[in-house]
């Protein structure tokens, strides 16, 4: 049996090589996932010309089809995002719009393309918003076919109206290294289960046969 893999979706506004906080918090979770047998690659969204829409290829120059190929062959995948005025940032956004297309996408036992996967979440900012945030990325994650895992989400923010960013600290807090642990753990986890037995045919001819 092949290793499970991972991919991180860092949907900071900042392009490579600029420095990203969740970039950082996104590689402390893949980090913890490798303790766990898993690999697999971090990368920036806002790097590739992701088109808006809601189809798996919009055309002309659009990028998201490599970023699919990547979710495609990944176990686990991330998502990882900075506050903005309470939200996640844009870049997320536009990714949940176009996994939204997945749905429509079946393999021969009529499951969604994604049902199988696990979806994990991390957040960062120098607000409050983290909780929301997360809320809104599972709900979204699990209508697209994502499975969550038990405490799937890590999270840090900063003080209200403050100026230090996470990639800013000396130290990772106690909390928030435990936390990102958490996740890769329970993460890495029903990623084999569900590897080894994957959920029940949809279509009604497939549950027959």
């Amino acid at each position: 049996m092949t290793a499970l893999t991972a991919v991180a979706l860092v949907c900071s506004l900042k392009k490579s090589p600029e420095s990203s906080s969740t970039e950082l918090l996104a590689g402390q979770v893949m980090d913890e996932l490798e303790r766990h047998g898993v690999g697999g690659r971090v990368v920036r969204v806002v790097d590739y010309d992701v088109r808006p829409g809601v189809t798996a290829d919009e055309g002309d120059g659009d990028a998201w089809p490599t970023l699919r190929e990547m979710i495609a062959a990944a176990d686990i995948v991330l998502m990882a995002t900075p506050t903005w005025v309470g939200h996640m940032s844009s870049v997320a956004q536009r990714v949940l719009e176009r996994l939204d297309a997945e749905l429509s996408e079946t393999d021969d036992a009529g499951r969604p393309s994604m049902v199988g996967k696990i979806g994990i979440a991390a957040v960062v900012g120098n607000e409050d918003g983290a909780h929301k945030i997360i809320a809104d990325l599972f709900q979204a994650l699990n209508d697209i076919g994502f499975t969550i895992p038990a405490q799937g989400g890590t999270y840090w923010n900063g003080q209200a109206m403050g100026t230090v960013d996470y990639k800013d600290l000396y130290q990772v807090p106690e909390s928030v290294e435990s936390t990102t642990a958490a996740v890769a753990r329970n993460a890495a986890h029903l990623a084999g289960l569900l590897r080894a037995e994957a959920y029940p045919p949809y279509s009604r001819e497939s549950q027959e046969a």
